[in-house]
């Protein structure tokens, strides 16, 4: 029996892939070159700050913290050593379970986010919403939203942020 053979992109199809692949390298690295030129963090760090800030008490266990930043524990805690050196976080033991580490936000990091997210916000206003009509900015939102269910499909990444 003959394998099945991949189901290869239109001409139109690839062009959408590989717009979309620009977009997936190059829209990072402009939002981290503005993170670090002008708050002198990476887009990394600063969602380990967005992730707290919007915590309830701004504290995270690390695990849920390092799902909303998209890293790993390990590259995680590098980075909140980083950020603790800086006063911006600080981690403690889980009270209600002490094999858990709970990242805090600080009252520095607080006034860090307040810093930095104006620059930030502008420069995503810039890069992507300003090219677009409203209308393509509902599609977008539709079309993320979309992926990100074929991605995952049963929301596990999503349930570990309402814990």
């Amino acid at each position: 029996m003959d394998a099945q053979q991949p189901r290869w992109l239109a001409d139109d199809e690839m062009q959408t892939w590989l717009a979309l692949a620009r977009v997936l390298i190059r829209l990072p690295a402009a939002l981290d070159d503005q993170l670090q030129r002008d708050a002198g963090i990476s887009h990394f760090e600063y969602q380990v700050l967005v992730g707290l800030s919007g915590a309830p008490e701004r504290t995270l266990r690390m695990s849920t913290l390092a799902v909303f930043a998209n890293g790993s524990l390990s590259r995680l805690s590098h980075v909140v050593g980083r950020l603790e050196k800086a006063g911006w976080v600080r981690r403690t033991p889980d009270p209600t379970d002490g094999r858990y580490t709970l990242a805090i936000l600080t009252d520095a990091g607080w006034d860090k986010i307040v810093a930095t997210a104006p620059g930030h916000v502008e420069a995503v206003r810039a890069l992507v919403f300003d090219p677009l009509t409203r209308a393509q900015q509902r599609q977008l939102g539709d079309i993320g939203r979309r992926i990100v269910r074929a991605v995952d499909p049963d929301g596990s990444h999503l349930d570990e942020l309402s814990t």
